[in-house]
């Protein structure tokens, strides 16, 4: 089954956008933005700008995070330039302001699968393949390709949560292709062109691929399209894990101002 992250992400802003109704008001998403924003930034913003619209929620960039409290939610648009510390950036978003789940306390509490921590959009999307369909983890072999902070740690982490056996793979760990092909589950966030071919794999294996990259000037994920035929669960790339990535940050935004609002 091939999913279409785009119908996914549609459905998951809908609903969004009705609990966004009964607030009374518009939740704000403040946007940071680095002054020296890299090539990529306009084309990311721009996808985040539209679902926020979608979302009933507002949209606003700044180049300071200085005057952030009106916020119900603060999104740092990663990368951020070589120079920047990322990590004193992200940390200083205040955890009730944290959609993304990428400072230090959040990730906390998310680790400790605390009752009300926010699931880090890529999970989210991950949680939301596997309900669609129908994929009960417990015991299950999961493979997570990548160890890095956005994809590969939270992923790991939530698999874990959910009672996989659980190995991680970097591309510097040798030769991938033994667990591989002993998987029931794997989760790509490598950012490695084609690193996943259809021999490698075996069939019916559920293979979210949010890894991406680029090949020939065309956006590409870390498994090659042929891989498909032998999944019981494809995500394409691009139109698979993305859009639902994005969704799910939404749903955080308006958790986060359902909060603030009962607070």
């Amino acid at each position: 089954m091939n999913i279409d992250g785009r119908i996914i992400a549609k459905e998951i802003l809908s609903r969004t956008k009705s609990r966004t109704e009964k607030l009374g008001r518009r939740p704000n998403v403040l946007v940071y933005v680095s002054p020296e924003e890299m090539s990529a930034t306009r084309s990311y913003l721009k996808i985040k700008a539209r679902s926020a619209q979608d979302a009933g929620c507002d949209f606003e960039e700044t180049r300071s995070l200085t005057f952030a409290t009106h916020a119900d939610a603060i999104i740092v648009q990663l990368p951020l330039p070589t120079d920047v510390s990322t990590e004193s950036i992200l940390n200083s978003i205040p955890i009730q302001q944290d959609a993304d789940v990428l400072s230090t306390a959040a990730r906390t509490k998310f680790e400790n699968n605390d009752t009300d921590a926010l699931l880090p959009p890529v999970v989210g999307a991950v949680r939301e393949i596997c309900m669609r369909g129908i994929i009960n983890l417990k015991g299950k072999k999961a493979v997570v390709i990548g160890d890095g902070w956005l994809v590969g740690n939270p992923c790991a982490i939530w698999l874990k949560q959910q009672g996989a056996r659980v190995s991680v793979l970097t591309l510097e760990s040798g030769d991938i292709r033994p667990l591989l092909a002993e998987a029931d589950v794997i989760v790509s966030g490598a950012g490695s062109p084609y690193l996943i071919k259809s021999d490698m794999i075996k069939d019916g294996v559920v293979l979210i691929d949010a890894g991406t990259s680029e090949s020939g000037g065309v956006v590409v994920g870390d498994a090659d399209p042929a891989c498909a035929d032998k999944c019981s669960i494809f995500t394409p790339v691009p139109g698979g894990v993305g859009p639902i990535a994005v969704a799910c940050l939404f749903e955080n935004v308006v958790t986060l101002a359902e909060r603030t609002i009962n607070t």
